[in-house]
Parts: C-alpha cells; sequence; structure tokens
C-alpha cells in the first residue's frame, strides 16, 4: 500500500499527523533511526523495538554495492533480510555518490563514478536507483537527486536543480512496486527562487510525499533553516514532509516548528561511536576522566535501557577499554533520547503547548555550555 498522511492537529506550523504504512500507524513528527548497510551499527531488531524506533532507513548506494540488491531480493526483500518488521525507508543513492565518490561525472545521464569500495567504474541513473529500490522493496523510496554543495554558484544551483527535475520525471515513469510509495526530493541550494521552483515543481510530478534535500552539508544554521522556510509552503498539507540528514536536537525543533514531519541521521549513533551521549542539559564526552567515579546513569530524565542500569562510570570503562559494548549502549541512548524527545514534541503539539516546550528544553540543554564545549 501506499503511505498515507492524516493531519490530525496543528500548533501555528507544526503538525501532528498519522502515517499510515504497510506495517501499521506512526505518529508525526518522527525521527528515523539511519541503517545504512541494512543495520543501525551495533543495534538489533528488538533494542530498535525497545526505544520505540518506527520508520528505519537504509541505503540504495551501500546496498547495490553489497551484497546487491538480487540477494536482497533473493532473501524475500530488505524486511526479511535485515529482520525488521517495521516501516523501511531507502535514500536513492545521491547523497552517497555526493559524499564518497572523489571523483564523478554528473551528465545527463546520471553520475559516473568509482566505487569506494573496489574502484570499479560506476554508472547509477536514476531509472537504475528506482530499479534498486524496487528490488530492495522498502516502504518508501526515494527519488535520485543531485545534492548541491554548499556554497555553490547561482548558475550552477540553478542548473543542478533543472536536472534533478528531470531525473525526478524519469524515476517516476520507471517507478513499478505497487507495495512501495515514491517521495520526490526538493533541492535549490541556498536560493529563495530556486527552492521555490523546485518545490512547485516536483509537487506537479505528484509523488506520495517530499523531502527537502540539500541540506546538512556545511552550511550555518541560519542557512539551513532558511533553505527549509523557502521550500515548505509550497509543499501540500496532505502529504508527510520529510527533512534529510538532519539529527541535533535543536534542529529538530527548529524542523518540526516549520513543519517538518520526519528527520533521520547519523549523527545519534557517530556520536556514541565516538563516546558521546546526549543529555537533557546538553552533550557530554563520556571519556571525560570526571566521568571515572561518577556512579549515575547518564541522564537521570531518560527511560532507556543504557540508563536505566548503567552508570557513567561503567560506560568509561567500557570506552577507555575499547570494549564495542560501550558504543552500543550510547547507540540505545542517543536514539532513544531523540525519539523521546519527538514523543513529547507530538504530545505538545496536541495540548498546543509546542512552543511552550521548545522553550523550556532549549533553556535547560544549553544552560551548561561547558558540557557541550566537551565534544568541539
Amino acid at each position: 500500500m501506499k503511505v498515507k498522511y492524516n493531519l490530525q492537529k496543528k500548533c501555528g506550523k507544526a503538525r501532528y499527523g498519522i502515517l499510515d504504512t504497510n506495517y501499521g500507524s506512526y505518529e508525526t513528527p518522527m525521527f528515523m533511526p539511519v541503517g545504512t548497510q541494512a543495520t543501525v551499527k551495533t543495534l538489533d531488531y528488538r533494542e530498535l523495538k525497545e526505544i520505540h524506533s518506527a520508520i528505519i532507513l537504509s541505503n540504495t548506494y551501500h546496498l547495490w554495492l553489497r551484497p546487491g540488491e538480487d540477494i536482497v531480493a533473493s532473501s524475500g526483500g530488505l524486511h526479511k533480510f535485515m529482520h525488521y518488521d517495521g516501516p523501511i525507508l531507502t535514500d536513492s543513492g545521491g547523497f552517497q555518490v555526493f559524499s564518497l565518490a572523489k571523483k564523478k561525472d554528473i551528465t545527463e545521464e546520471g553520475v559516473k563514478f568509482k566505487s569506494h569500495i573496489d574502484g570499479r567504474s560506476l554508472l547509477l541513473t536514476p531509472e537504475k536507483s528506482i530499479q534498486i529500490q524496487n528490488k530492495l522493496d522498502s516502504d518508501i523510496a526515494m527519488s535520485f537527486d543531485e545534492c548541491i554543495p554548499y556554497p555553490a554558484t547561482y548558475d550552477y544551483a540553478k542548473q543542478s536543480t533543472e536536472r534533478t527535475l528531470r531525473w525526478a520525471k524519469r524515476g517516476k515513469e520507471a517507478f513499478n512496486n505497487e507495495r512501495q510509495s515514491l517521495f520526490g526530493i526538493v533541492q535549490g541550494g541556498e536560493y529563495e527562487d530556486l527552492r521555490k521552483y523546485s518545490a512547485e515543481e516536483t509537487v506537479k510530478i505528484n509523488f506520495d510525499g517530499y523531502a527537502i534535500g540539500g541540506t546538512s552539508v556545511g552550511e550555518n544554521k541560519e542557512t539551513m533553516y532558511k533553505m527549509i522556510d523557502y521550500a515548505i509552503k509550497y509543499l501540500p498539507e496532505d502529504k508527510p514532509r520529510y527533512l534529510m540528514g538532519v539529527g541535533d536536537p535543536l534542529d529538530l525543533f527548529e524542523g518540526v516548528e516549520r513543519g517538518i514531519d520526519m528527520f533521520d541521521c547519523v549523527h545519534p549513533t557517530r556520536l556514541a561511536r565516538h563516546g558521546h551521549a546526549f543529555t537533557i542539559e546538553g552533550k557530554i564526552n563520556m571519556k571525560n576522566a570526571k566521568y571515572k567515579e561518577d556512579f549515575t546513569p547518564i541522564d537521570r530524565t531518560c527511560d532507556c535501557e543504557c540508563c536505566k542500569n548503567y552508570t557513567k562510570a561503567y560506560i568509561r570503562h567500557l570506552l577507555t577499554a575499547s570494549e564495542t559494548l560501550g558504543q552500543r549502549l550510547l547507540s540505545i541512548h542517543n536514539l532513544r533520547f531523540l525519539i523521546r524527545i519527538m514523543e513529547e514534541i507530538r504530545i505538545s503539539i496536541k495540548e498546543d503547548k509546542f512552543l511552550d516546550y521548545k522553550a523550556k528544553f532549549i533553556e535547560k540543554y544549553t544552560q551548561n555550555k561547558e558540557k557541550s564545549k566537551e565534544i568541539a
């Protein structure tokens, strides 16, 4: 079935909704953990369920290169391959080409580049991206786009935006999976008229949902928020809106305030692998010596298994001893922290208290500047 978005309540521009999928109905706004290579790093499906994960992401580029879409299809599709009985969204591979391929040749046909694994020459086209995603059998597939770098000249951004629209039409024509939904991606760089043009033209193609892409690519926060503002007002109210690659707690609030329904990012698990944790009072570096004899949980307000059962001293010991369990527990905590924020945001929207909750969260999260500086 196609995903269906049902808007239930608004508080300003912030939206509370229900997203119906092949695997049940889920509340929005939501944060989606990233399982790039058919796994959320160090976590299994039981832990994902325990942190109340809903949609998770996987990636077309990586699964195409390894193990290959045909192997995943032979296993019965991505859900069976990775043993996850919830909805899955697959990114198109466009961002990975942008970020991983050192040399790439972008043409009207697609993108020619060399594999970051074995150096072989590859060509990824809009049709190929859709074909791979159809075989992976995710619940939501993404249109193939070019992620515009920051900064980019106006002329480059304009040419890229127009090409992404042509690719979107080709991908829509190639799409062939009745169980899947297909989302379009709005580009346009930092330029207001290009974001407007991209949004309006992408909506005309009539996708099942819409993503705002090309953010979190090196721009400052103010510029990123403007990119959202430039595009979101042209997206339909009755379709889900997805901000790609954003996972900082403060950015989640800013996105929700502007009307975003879905977020994803590798940020929480990447922070965990480097020994950093979210707390209600800001981010902390768990390797810091001051936690050596701290027998309190990472965050007393958190209900994750890590905070219920382990102390800062123990987590620090695991990290300094290079034990994988430390990274795993921090990943559980960081993901649950963001998912719990979204749960509280949904409640605040339903109660017409979103801005109050946002102000209280930010005041507490930023009150201890020293904690935030620990991971700088």
